[in-house]
């Protein structure tokens, strides 16, 4: 007789594909062909990128959608509708994504991306009376350092006449000065950046070198960015407690950098949604936890989600099975690649849902027959 086993569905989005909660169920159902008597809970997980505020719904009774009195600015500047999560307690959570996230763009603009949306919506959420404010940073367009976000929420920048500097990364070589004075206030209870990384602000492992290139940014633009990143840095390092040598200070093209200059507190997003939405409490109570994203790589271990459930799984003694797009690295542990499954990347994005159901029958024939090591 098959011993029965609690499994734990927790996978990331898979960005442009399904979300989340699609690629939670599709596992599922396909490990429920093969293995009908095991405990399925399904737990779709976030780590500050697209689709956070989506997960967090789903996981806190009672949260519920507001949205801001106008629309935004979007990363190039066209207007986009605002919005942010209003939890039980009053407490607000503002996603990027969702204002100047990268697939809002018609065409890349590494150079003129603006985060300026962002702090619109923030800025809204604060004049709601949110006693805290939680902001997913990932999946942005933009390299400018949260400027755009300052900007909205009060800070002027300007270059050595005194001009006010317009909007984008690249504007950001010319910055002199930044009077925070006229920031929205604080709310009382702070606010929290997750992010999904622990790149910092600028240099080798900067926002622009590393993340500059996946939005569209040439060689010459990302030295450019860098170096303008840099100019910032210590613009506002001089006047705030910004710390561009922080880890996670370059998530989002640096806005963790820019709104911490506000007061804001950089913490891991993967951690933080775990605890929000249960996943902490049920460690000690699962055999089994399934999870995946996209691409699994190098960068998946640097504060991404399933880098940090590894982590977890190892110290709960949690048998953990990733499932991804493409298997750019080895995992240490199961791992099944939609890619391979499907004989080709383009085969496995036509028919995400239903090669997601083919794994999840795989991975659950391979706990029937015994064979649980990689």
């Amino acid at each position: 007789m098959t011993h029965q086993l609690r499994v734990l569905f927790a996978p990331d989005s898979f960005k442009g594909s399904a979300s989340a909660a699609q690629v939670a169920a599709a596992l599922a159902e396909g490990w429920q062909t093969d293995r009908p008597g095991d405990e399925l809970i399904l737990l779709p997980q976030a780590d500050g990128g697209e689709g956070t505020a989506a997960v967090i719904q789903t996981g806190v009774p009672g949260a519920a959608w507001q949205r801001t009195p106008d629309s935004v600015a979007g990363p190039d500047g066209r207007p986009v509708p605002g919005r942010w999560l209003r939890l039980p307690d009053g407490s607000a959570v503002v996603e990027l994504a969702q204002v100047c996230g990268l697939p809002m763009l018609r065409t890349p603009d590494p150079a003129g991306a603006t985060t300026r949306g962002l702090g619109e919506v923030v800025r809204a959420a604060a004049a709601s009376g949110a006693p805290s404010i939680t902001v997913a940073l990932g999946g942005s367009a933009s390299t400018d350092g949260g400027a755009g976000a300052l900007q909205a929420l009060g800070a002027c920048l300007t270059d050595r006449q005194g001009t006010e500097l317009p909007l984008g990364g690249a504007a950001l070589l010319q910055v002199d000065r930044a009077d925070l004075t006229r920031l929205v206030p604080l709310p009382p209870g702070g606010v929290r950046l997750l992010t999904d990384t622990r790149t910092v602000l600028t240099g080798p492992d900067g926002a622009a070198r590393v993340f500059g290139p996946q939005k569209g940014a040439t060689p010459d633009e990302v030295a450019r960015l860098d170096a303008a990143l840099a100019r910032f840095g210590a613009v506002l390092g001089a006047c705030s407690a910004a710390d561009p040598h922080a880890p996670g200070s370059g998530a989002a093209g640096g806005t963790a950098f820019g709104l911490s200059a506000w007061g804001g507190s950089i913490v891991d997003g993967a951690n933080a949604i775990a605890e929000l939405s249960g996943l902490t409490a049920l460690l000690d109570r699962i055999d089994v936890l399934v999870t995946g994203e996209g691409c699994f790589d190098a960068t998946s271990a640097t504060g991404k989600l399933v880098g940090s459930l590894l982590s977890r799984c190892r110290a709960h003694r949690v048998q953990p099975v990733i499932v991804a797009g493409r298997l750019a690295i080895q995992p240490p542990a199961i791992g099944t690649d939609l890619t391979v499954l499907a004989g080709s990347a383009e085969a496995a994005m036509a028919e995400p849902l239903r090669w997601l159901r083919i794994a999840g029958a795989v991975i659950a024939q391979r706990f029937t027959a015994g064979l649980t090591r990689t």
